[in-house]
């Protein structure tokens, strides 16, 4: 009983972190740096799956009960350095600026991106956040409610969240992780253990080359060429075992050893840290926390369920379906299934800040159109005069609350000399304004 309840509180630590990791370092982050650093949350899981595995394999075959604790014992050293770790982090200036503390976020934004606090780069990156959100509590309250019909279109991104987050699990991943041992012991692989070692260390190199590109390839083009490469690797795996009926035990085993490492592969440097990259970037600040909790949450659900039905799914038990190497099969459709929800419902992210993410969802009607979209508004301006000079043009009766110079001309010589040389000067503003439009000041 006393193991249970470890076991509750320590899933109960571990959802919680798997959700605010991802969500601190998209806020914390610049945008020219922010999907690499969100890559290597999912790289800090590969190598504690690495080093859990050496441990596993070095620990189970001790004959006392050191075999389990010393596992669960080592597990309190990293919980304590990111305990340690949390104490010298700042809040994030985003999460500050919703709680009203305007100072505070700016003291943090000048420590994180080492920027004098009157720099006008940090002012302006901070004005932005700021108008963005008042521009977002316009529109509607931070209620779960509003995560689905809210605006602009957080329905759509929450069904964009959540998806991405259950199909990662429905690539059939953790029946790698979970239960590879089993299933190469069951496919007469020699030295499973040593096997799914081999496949562990995979998996944290291959998230390398997810770091790398993931700014450069943009986040669309790469979960589309990973769910293409897994795809291909699980279809391949199911239909040579099935065309073969297990009469060639060695060949099939090295054809299943080999394409599954291929697709570790694809999964480590797309699906496994791109997904978290997208969930953590999608939602406006007003509702981010809640939206990330509940994309998360469906991710734990479709882990739990995978877990739990996996065995009936290969076992050979009565009452089981006895799949084999034929549950690629499965694992394949969901990875086709994934490029169809890539292509039509995700948004291209990178390279623009949070807070243009918004103006992308509400000028961008189609998914497959958001690689060539352009930030252009300003949501102090949008916040300050009801709509960006930089972007949307002013409707007519905005045009009429701007002064005009048959309003303000005058009698007399001095203030006609006057209007007009203001005239004059806001007609050079409006110039260099325009010229400016496109230039992004922000860090």
């Amino acid at each position: 009983m006393i193991d249970v309840g470890n076991r509750a509180l320590a899933g109960l630590g571990v959802g919680i972190v798997s959700v605010l990791v991802p969500l601190y370092q998209s806020e914390m982050a610049p945008k020219w740096i922010r999907g690499t650093l969100v890559c290597a949350y999912q790289l800090s899981i590969t190598a504690g799956l690495l080093a859990a595995s050496a441990v596993n394999i070095l620990t189970y075959q001790l004959p006392s009960a050191a075999a389990y604790r010393i596992p669960i014992g080592l597990q309190l050293t990293w919980a304590v350095v990111l305990a340690l770790g949390l104490l010298i982090l700042p809040e994030t200036p985003r999460y500050l600026i919703k709680r009203g503390c305007k100072d505070a976020a700016a003291l943090s934004l000048s420590r994180l991106r080492r920027l004098d606090i009157t720099h006008p780069a940090l002012i302006e990156e901070l004005a932005e956040i700021q108008a963005n959100h008042e521009y977002e509590m316009a529109l509607g309250a931070d209620t779960y409610k509003d995560m689905i019909f809210g605006e602009p279109h957080l329905g759509r991104r929450t069904l964009t969240g959540c998806g991405l987050q259950m199909l990662q699990q429905l690539t059939g991943v953790n029946f790698i992780m979970y239960y590879g041992t089993t299933f190469f012991k069951g496919a007469k692989v020699q030295n499973p253990h040593t096997i799914s070692l081999i496949i562990q260390v995979i998996n944290m190199v291959s998230t390398f080359p997810g770091l790398l590109v993931v700014e450069s390839w943009g986040r669309r083009r790469l979960l589309i060429v990973g769910a293409i490469g897994m795809a291909i690797c699980q279809l391949l795996i199911a239909s040579y075992a099935t065309a073969t009926r297990s009469t060639d035990t060695t060949t099939q085993s090295q054809i299943l050893i080999g394409f599954v490492a291929i697709y570790i592969f694809f999964f480590a440097a797309s699906w496994g840290p791109v997904v978290w990259v997208v969930t953590s970037e999608i939602y406006p600040l007003k509702v981010r926390a809640k939206s990330m909790s509940i994309s998360t949450a469906s991710n734990w659900v479709l882990n739990f369920g995978i877990a739990y039905g996996t065995p009936y799914m290969v076992d050979t038990t009565p009452g089981s379906i006895n799949l084999g190497a034929r549950v690629f099969f499965v694992w394949g459709a969901f990875c086709i299934l994934s490029i169809a929800f890539v292509y039509f419902m995700v948004y291209e992210t990178s390279k623009i800040s949070l807070e243009q993410i918004d103006e992308m969802y509400e000028r961008i009607d189609r998914a497959w159109n958001s690689r060539s979209f352009e930030p252009s508004w300003s949501f102090q301006q949008m916040r300050d005069f009801g709509f960006s000079e930089s972007g949307i043009p002013p409707t007519e009766p905005q045009l009429e609350l701007q002064p005009s110079n048959a309003s303000t001309s005058q009698s007399d010589t001095g203030g006609s000399t006057a209007t007009a040389t203001t005239a004059t000067t806001n007609s050079q503003d409006a110039k260099m304004l325009s010229q400016l439009g496109h230039v992004d000041l922000s860090y």
